[in-house]
């Protein structure tokens, strides 16, 4: 019976998400979908975005697709060496990828949103700024959201539907909120990469039993160091 799996961000780690995917078994009538972040800070980007292009994965906007993303439309943003690297280093094809990845997935049979980041509580997916689904982290005290850790978790926030599963959030880990989980459990700066695996028709469960349906893999080294911004 065919499965949702919805994967963490993965950062380049190609060997990583093979193994992965190995674990899982994946399935032709599976429905795959990440969470964004396939690229930077790890050892093989562009490898990343050939395989979930053979998969015909659902693909979510990361911060770092959108930064790239942004530079390649002429826009000003700040880029660091390894983004400056990926765009000389990326082809038409890995382009393409790029420029077909979506602000949200949804995935009614759970039911369940994909997005990279975050929402705003209260605030119909329409009308979501597309910024803070790609570097929400926390929400200030009036309800605005903010890519900070000064503030509250917006999960801790979120008590709405659907589900929603997200990334970008290195630092604070595995996120287990009632109506929220966050799976960007660090892969690129030594930890683990992770998916969510939900059975046909299965809604997400509560957090003393989410664990059930999260399967992760070791990565191999740390690619880089864990900073606060990640």
């Amino acid at each position: 019976m065919a499965r949702t799996i919805v994967i963490g961000d993965v950062h380049g780690c190609r060997p990583e998400l093979e193994e992965l995917l190995d674990r899982l078994a994946l399935a032709r009538d599976d429905a795959l979908c990440f969470v964004g972040d396939l690229l930077a800070r790890g050892p093989d980007s562009p490898g990343v975005l050939d395989l979930v292009a053979q998969l015909g994965a659902a693909l979510v906007v990361g911060n770092h697709e959108w930064r790239l993303l942004a530079a390649r439309r002429g826009e000003p943003v700040r880029l660091g060496p390894s983004h400056r690297a990926l765009i000389d280093s990326l082809d038409d094809r890995h382009w393409a990828t790029l420029e077909a990845m979506r602000a949200w997935v949804d995935v009614p049979s759970h039911p369940l949103r994909v997005v990279h980041a975050g929402v705003v509580p209260g605030v119909a997916i329409e009308a979501q700024d597309p910024w803070a689904l790609a570097h929400l982290r926390t929400l200030r005290d009036d309800g605005t959201p903010s890519d900070k850790r000064d503030f509250t978790l917006w999960g801790a926030r979120y008590r709405e539907a659907p589900h929603v599963v997200f990334g970008h959030n290195a630092v604070d880990g595995l996120q287990l909120h009632p109506c929220a989980t966050g799976i960007d459990t660090g892969c690129v700066y030594g930890g683990q990469l992770t998916a969510l695996v939900l059975a046909a028709g299965e809604p997400v469960p509560p957090p003393s039993e989410r664990g059930d349906v999260l399967v992760s893999v070791r990565a191999r080294r740390a690619y880089v160091e864990l900073r606060p911004g990640a």
